[in-house]
Parts: C-alpha cells; structure tokens; sequence
C-alpha cells in the first residue's frame, strides 16, 4: 500500500518560513498527484494546494503568493514551501495522494485518497 508521509512542521514566528515536505513510501511505478489540506484546531479541513502529474499546480487563494509546491521526483517527495506565514496559517497540515500516472505515462494509477498523518505547524504573532 503505497502512503504519504508528511514532515517539517514546526513553530515559527510570523513572518517566517517552513518547508513541508510530503514524501510517498513504498515502492511505486507511479507518479502521483499530491494535494496539501490543512486543519486548524475546531475547524474543518481545507485545500491549500495540489500538484498534478504534469506538474500544475494550484493554490488556494488565502496562500497563493506566498506558498509554494513543487516536486522532487527522484526522491518522490513533494514540497510546500511556506513563506510569509501567518498565524491564521496555524493548522496541521495533511498531504493526499491524487490519481496519478505510471511512470510510462500510459495507465492511470488510482490513489485510493490515501491520506498521510499529518505535521503540526504553528505560527506565532
């Protein structure tokens, strides 16, 4: 069963940057599209962003401008870089495996929506 394992949270002061990372365990001949979601304590779980097979990305608008996810493929990890962070960005942080491709590009590679464990971040004013 192939997972995402989520790392690099942690506690920073406003103003400040992390990076996250999102890396998919277990052996795979697919490359996968990753969604980032966040949950803030007594809050429901929120898109922040996603990066498809082609390497698209999308943002919501509350981090757009100042995150960014891109791709590792190598070490079959994505990345949210988050800069200019905010306390309303406060939230635990959940990457989702998105339907993705065999490494040939000819079959599609069904998720299952796996979803990782998440990594807290915590934001300061």
């Amino acid at each position: 069963q192939v997972q995402p394992v989520e790392s690099g949270g942690g506690s920073v002061q406003a103003g400040g940057s992390l990076r996250l990372s999102c890396e998919v365990s277990g052996f795979t001949y697919c490359i996968y599209g990753i969604s980032w979601y966040r949950q803030a304590p007594g809050q429901g779980r929120e898109f922040v962003s996603s990066i498809d097979t082609d390497g698209d990305t999308n943002y919501a608008s509350s981090v757009k401008g100042r995150f960014t996810i891109s791709r590792d493929t190598a070490k079959n990890t994505v990345y949210l870089e988050m800069g200019s962070l905010k306390p309303e960005d406060t939230a635990t942080y959940y990457c989702k495996l998105d339907d993705g491709l065999d490494l040939a590009g000819a079959n599609t590679c069904v998720s299952m929506d796996a979803w990782g464990q998440g990594t807290l971040v915590t934001v300061s004013s």
